[in-house]
């Protein structure tokens, strides 16, 4: 398991989003916290690095690093386009 934490600014995303939002964003953060290298690089010219983007539900993202020797992940932001 990974231990999942949410940046000030990721918090204030997730408290703007639609109620539609939140069921799959909370699916999204068990998903992380098992299995966090699931998601697709940030920067493609860098497949490997360990910042990631994942989808949500309809139309949203979440951009995130892995820190792997801690088994964490920072959630830095959130949007719902």
């Amino acid at each position: 398991m990974y231990q999942l934490t949410t940046t000030p600014i990721a918090e204030e995303q997730i408290s703007a989003l639609p109620g539609q939002a939140l069921g799959p964003l909370a699916e999204l953060f068990a998903l992380l916290e098992t299995a966090p290298w699931s998601g697709q690089p940030f920067d493609t010219s860098n497949p490997r690095a360990n910042m990631l983007t994942h989808a949500f539900g309809e139309r949203g993202f979440a951009t995130y690093v892995v820190l792997e020797e801690q088994r964490e992940v920072y959630v830095i932001r959130v949007a719902w386009l």
